[in-house]
Formats: C-alpha cells, structure tokens, sequence
C-alpha cells in the first residue's frame, strides 16, 4: 500500500538521521576537522542526537522509524501492516542516500586531508574491533534487540483489554523522542564497541553504497564481505524482540 506520507517522513527522518549521525563521525574521523580525534562518548551522544532529531521531525508525518528493523519488527507485532513495510523500507534508503551525500558534500576538503582509507570509510558504515562473523552477527542481533524491545517498552506496542488488543500506533514525536535518544547512547556506549552498532540496514548498507559510488579519494574498498552482517543481524533482532514482546503478552 502506497502512502506518500510515509515515503516522506521515512526520507526526511533517515536523511537527518545520516546527516548527523555520519556527520559526528566524519568530524571526530576526518583530517583537520575541528572534532578530529574528540572520542567515542562524541560519536555516540552525536548518534543519539541524531536520532532525536530525525524521530522529533517526522514522527507526526510517518511514526519515524528510520530503520528497517524497526519496522520489521512493528510489522511482526502488529503495529503496522505489512502492505506498508516496502514503502517504509524504500524511504529509509533513500534518506540514506540523501544523509550521506551531504556528509561527503559538507566534508569536501577534508577527504583529502585524511590518509586512512578505513577511516573513510568508517563515516559511512560499521566495522567490527575483531572480526568474527558469529560473534559480530551476534552482537548486531543483541543491539538491535535492546533497541527494538526498549520501544516497545518506552511506548507500548499493545493496550486495552478484552481478548484482542487495541492496537496503537507508535508515536516518538516532541518529548517521546527523548527517551528513545537515551536507549540508543546506551547501546552505543555499552553494546557498540565490538561492531561499531549498526542496529540499522539503511544506516549502514544505504551510505555504504555511497561510499562506493561516491569519488572519494584513496577511499579504499567498501568492505562488502561483512556488509551483510549489519543488514541481516538487525533485522533478526528486531523481530526477535517483537516475537518476545508478543509472547510476554501486552502490558
């Protein structure tokens, strides 16, 4: 089912998600930015900015999921219907695409001005600390379960009684978004260190194909081996959650 509200929504949500969650990591990564080597706890309290922002904006428009996995995983509880999952899903990359031009774009200068084509490319997606495909696809699954799982908690995926639920939507607009920030610099803090915390397909596969299309110079490879951890691993995760949330029954 198309909806031209939620395309939107999901492609100014996700766009501003990517813009200022690349856009921290290409200043504390880049040569001669202002941030270069200012630390993980910037990188991470920038993403969870991030997040506030894209959900704040387009909450109202789309229920602002920016993120395949989420959506996967309302689809799986019955928040949404499934009809809308590619239209969900085709906004988030687009966003993607968009959020990651402009971070190359706003960076210009400083791409050559940065001699490690692994820190290019770490802008634009995750690597893992130590490669070890079960344990980075665990972590991915783990991440994007506390994710998935803490919004159904902070917003409650199913309310009233009787012997169906009355299903409501999830609303992350003006001050619900706040909490949702803190869940994800929470997991960026405690659970990011060994995959860099995808816990997003769009966040990470969207500005990776612009990595490689993108005329960065001495960008290196775009890593493609391990590109499909942060896709697969996140959306297992996010219907993981749904399926224990639906089983603990609704709150």
């Amino acid at each position: 089912m198309f909806d031209a509200r939620i395309l939107m929504g999901e492609i100014i949500g996700t766009a501003l998600l990517i813009l200022f969650g690349d856009g921290v990591v290409a200043n504390v990564l880049l040569g001669k930015s202002k941030g270069q080597n200012s630390g993980w706890i910037v990188i991470t309290t920038g993403w969870a900015m991030a997040v506030f922002v894209g959900v704040y904006a387009t909450a109202s428009i789309s229920g602002a999921h920016l993120n395949p996995a989420i959506t996967l995983g309302l689809a799986t509880a019955g928040n949404i219907p499934w009809s809308t999952v590619p239209v969900y899903i085709i906004g988030q990359f687009i966003g993607a695409f968009i959020g990651a031009l402009l971070v190359f774009l706003g960076y210009f200068p400083h791409w050559a001005e940065t001699e490690s084509a692994g820190l290019k490319l770490a802008v634009f997606s995750t690597a893992p600390a130590i490669r070890n495909t079960v344990w980075n696809l665990f972590m991915e699954i783990l991440g994007t379960f506390a994710l998935m799982f803490g919004v159904f908690m902070i917003k409650g995926a199913f309310m009233g009684e009787g012997t169906g639920p009355t299903i409501t939507p999830l609303q992350l607009g003006a001050l619900g978004a706040i909490p949702v920030a803190f869940l994800v610099w929470a997991i960026g803090l405690s659970l990011g260190g060994p995959t860099g915390y995808a816990i997003n397909p769009a966040r990470d596969l969207g500005p990776r194909i612009m990595h490689a299309i993108l005329p960065i110079p001495g960008k290196g490879g775009s890593d493609w081996g391990y590109s499909w951890i942060p896709v697969v691993g996140p959306c297992i995760g996010g219907v993981l959650a749904a399926i224990v949330w639906m089983a603990l029954g609704r709150p």
